[in-house]
């Protein structure tokens, strides 16, 4: 007699993998992908990711080849440390700082530290799909932020919630930049309310029309007289900035909250590589990556632009959007009611070409009037050839 074996749970089963197709439909060279959100390759700073892997195997030797503490390599915490306080004017030391496997993980460690089933997030809707895959395990309930700080009920919403999730930085998927005084007014209703506030910063140091100006936790810092002990969870990451194969994300919270973070962590994949944490850090000592963001904004900005004069010209009729002043999106809203972007999606592989549904950002899965567009990954002919494709698959959508 055969044993039943348990099925596997509901959140696997209903787990979103569209990023998975996303990446695999990235590697097709007969499909142009405005889907995934992807650095340009060739911006990949190989030699001097090879000068900075010789230093820091001449400055570490074995001791980066072995297991390191689940916090991270000593020396990168506190240049983070560093880094933030001059920026901010308060004070961060090393135990405010931890490293982590890409600040993917940090979303995942969050939810494992404060989420339960049933409890409620307040969460930037549109929001980042990496964040609801990685709290779907815990089967939390949603109450949508969407900048209205001052309508009825949301004061009380935030006392319930066990956190607020923003991207302020060019959001994924929106590519939109929130504005200094509603961060500011955020940020005093989570001091509150008693509400932790989780800042999601992957996109900072692109930026093509101004400098964004001071993160929430920058803002917040100034007020404490040691260090930092706030409501902030800030997640900041080189895959952007630098390239994701070095996976160096990190986490700058309370001391406290680090502290739970750690031990979240140790029982999840024991430590992070102490390697790539000191490659990293010769790249951030040395200022390589503040140089290198100058000519990753050049690139980008050309290719936003053609993107958007492109689809102007072609789907304008059927979509709106605004230019984004920064990040790695566009995101466009259909004018026509009669367009599904999920429906719509189908067409458009069809034609060779593939962007992400707007249903995937929203964590009712209702929104499917949009759809997010890439520009960072593909040049500018690729980009153009893409918009020639998606204006054909909406066509044939239309007269189906």
């Amino acid at each position: 007699m055969n044993a039943t074996r348990p099925p596997f749970t509901g959140w696997i089963q209903s787990s979103n993998t569209i990023t998975q197709q996303f990446l695999s439909i990235g590697g097709r060279p007969d499909i142009v992908s405005l889907a995934g959100g992807l650095p340009a390759a060739e911006l990949y700073p190989v030699e001097a990711i090879r000068d900075a892997t010789d230093k820091a195997l001449k400055r570490w030797g074995t001791r980066i080849l072995e297991y390191g503490p689940v916090e991270g390599l000593y020396a990168l915490r506190e240049t983070i440390a560093a880094r933030v306080s001059a920026e901010s004017g308060g004070r961060f030391v090393a135990e405010n700082v931890m490293l982590m496997t890409g600040a993917m993980q940090g979303l995942d460690l969050v939810g494992k530290i404060l989420v339960d089933p049933g409890d409620l997030i307040v969460a930037q809707v549109p929001t980042y799909l990496g964040a609801l895959d990685a709290w779907r395990p815990r089967q939390p309930r949603y109450e949508k932020l969407d900048w209205n700080l001052d309508r009825p009920g949301f004061d009380e919403a935030l006392a319930r919630a066990k956190f607020a999730y923003v991207v302020p930085n060019y959001s994924n998927p929106t590519g939109a930049l929130v504005p200094q005084p509603k961060r500011i007014a955020l940020l005093e209703k989570v001091r509150a309310t008693g509400t932790w506030l989780l800042e999601d910063d992957p996109y900072h140091s692109i930026h093509f029309d101004g400098d964004p100006g001071p993160d929430i936790l920058e803002s917040d810092a100034a007020r404490y007289q040691g260090s930092y002990e706030g409501p902030v969870i800030y997640l900041g990451t080189l895959s952007k900035s630098i390239v994701p194969g070095l996976r160096v994300g990190w986490a700058i919270a309370a001391t406290g909250v680090i502290e739970k973070m750690v031990l979240a962590k140790q029982s999840s994949d024991l430590s992070s590589s102490l390697f790539t944490q000191a490659v990293a850090l010769e790249l951030l000592e040395s200022g390589f990556d503040v140089e290198h963001s100058r000519s990753i904004n050049e690139l980008y900005r050309e290719r936003r632009d053609v993107l958007c004069r492109e689809a102007a010209a072609r789907i304008g009729d059927w979509f709106e959007w605004e230019i984004p002043p920064g990040g790695m999106f566009v995101w466009m809203r259909a004018r026509d009611p009669r367009i599904d972007t999920n429906v719509l999606y189908q067409f458009a592989l069809e034609d060779k070409v593939a962007f992400v549904p707007g249903s995937v950002f929203d964590p009712d899965g209702r929104d499917c009037s949009a759809m997010r567009v890439n520009f960072t990954r593909s040049s500018p002919d690729a980009i153009a050839e893409g918009v020639v494709r998606l204006e054909r698959a909406i066509k044939r959508y239309l007269h189906r």
